[in-house]
């Protein structure tokens, strides 16, 4: 793998596809520099080194020039976040842009517009792809939240740079967790899935069945599992029509050795609200009317002896409707044994938008060993998937 200690940058312009994707308020303010924050390492080295950088990003989904997605109102958060004044300019390609490259002094940032500006970035255009690479030495890709994409500026820029294209310290980090959970991991291994659709995540758990020793199952999908044995889940979500799916997997997972942990207790509740009355009820007797909103105490018991005894654990999808207070003690109880795992030698993996929110939300996230910052590029790469954007670096 090639990374950014491969190059010294001395006297070099890298050009980095950064993921400036941030929640902007209605008075264009961030309110998450978490993704800024994680591109700082690799902006660090390459200005200690002696180089500058020209970093491109997209920002949300524009159709057309749009001004509440230019990226001149990350610029100031940018400047804070990475300790130098980031320079602005205000197309992606073009003489302007080259100019403004050509200028950039070691020690220097650019920042050039929204890349989604221009709809030959979403469809891989190379030409679009060619006039990006005139602007640096070194492609460095460091977005993993789209190395799921073949766009110009994360996949197609890169063979424009035979010799020197290297991956960032992000996504060199994300690589790394990924194959310690997939290829490299010490047993007994976890997976927790959670959320709502086994749907979204059969393809994920085909391809984990061979690497993990355990498998808990929990959130929204429990029910179609439970539903599919003959339980009766109320008026819990349910996939009817992935219930012979559902025993497929526990079929495929009992022939390789899995252990399946599914719910045996859940909170119900009367109504899909915080102020609902609840009750504790076995997973398969909840009663008409009732829906299972949480993972109950005596299931959460037996999730933990599964955790604390796990020297790697994956954790993709929460265990209940986490955004209401009243539903989201399975999930923050989950948290904190995993944390408590990882304190006693575990190696933690979170990957996937809910319980990355999850993490954060509830202070959990510097107590894993690592929290994944792609949700789409983790859930591809966890299902055996070659990403568009890893692979051009690698050729």
């Amino acid at each position: 793998m090639k990374t950014l200690s491969d190059i010294n940058f001395k006297g070099k312009k890298a050009l980095i596809r950064v993921d400036f994707n941030v929640p902007l308020d209605d008075n264009f303010r961030v309110t998450d520099a978490n993704r800024i924050e994680a591109a700082k390492p690799t902006v660090d080295k390459i200005l200690s080194d002696g180089g500058s950088v020209i970093l491109m990003s997209h920002l949300g989904r524009p159709k057309g020039k749009e001004d509440k997605y230019s990226l001149k109102h990350i610029v100031d958060k940018a400047s804070e976040i990475l300790g130098v004044k980031v320079k602005f300019v205000a197309d992606s390609i073009g003489d302007e842009v080259v100019q403004a490259a050509a200028a950039l002094k070691p020690g220097e940032i650019l920042m050039l517009e929204n890349l989604r500006f221009y709809k030959e970035e979403e469809a891989g255009d190379e030409a679009f792809a060619q006039a990006l690479s005139k602007l640096g030495d070194v492609y460095v890709n460091d977005a993993f939240g789209t190395a799921h994409r073949a766009h110009a500026s994360t996949t197609i820029v890169a063979k424009f740079f035979p010799e020197n294209k290297v991956f960032g310290e992000l996504l060199a980090k994300e690589i790394e967790s990924l194959d310690k959970v997939l290829k490299n991991s010490e047993q007994p291994v976890t997976a927790v899935l959670g959320g709502s659709k086994v749907s979204s995540k059969i393809t994920v758990i085909e391809n984990i069945l061979d690497k993990v020793d355990h498998l808990i199952i929990g959130g929204g999908m429990t029910f179609t599992f439970i539903k599919a044995q003959g339980g009766k889940i109320g008026d819990s979500i349910c996939e009817d029509d992935k219930q012979e799916l559902a025993l497929e997997i526990l079929a495929k997972a009992q022939q390789k050795g899995v252990q399946v942990h599914l719910p045996v207790d859940v909170v119900a509740a009367d109504a899909f609200n915080n102020d609902a009355r609840t009750q504790v009820v076995d997973v398969n007797a909840i009663p008409e009317g009732w829906q299972g909103l949480d993972a109950g105490p005596k299931s959460l018991e037996n999730f933990r002896k599964v955790i604390l005894e796990s020297k790697t654990i994956l954790w993709n999808g929460p265990l209940g409707v986490f955004e209401m207070e009243n539903f989201a003690k399975g999930t923050i109880a989950l948290g904190n044994d995993i944390a408590e795992a990882t304190k006693n030698g575990a190696f933690s993996l979170v990957g996937g938008g809910d319980s990355v929110a999850a993490v954060k939300q509830f202070g959990l996230e510097p107590k894993m060993s690592y929290v994944s910052t792609g949700g789409g590029a983790m859930l591809e790469m966890l299902e055996g998937k070659t990403l568009p954007g890893i692979a051009a670096i690698q050729q």
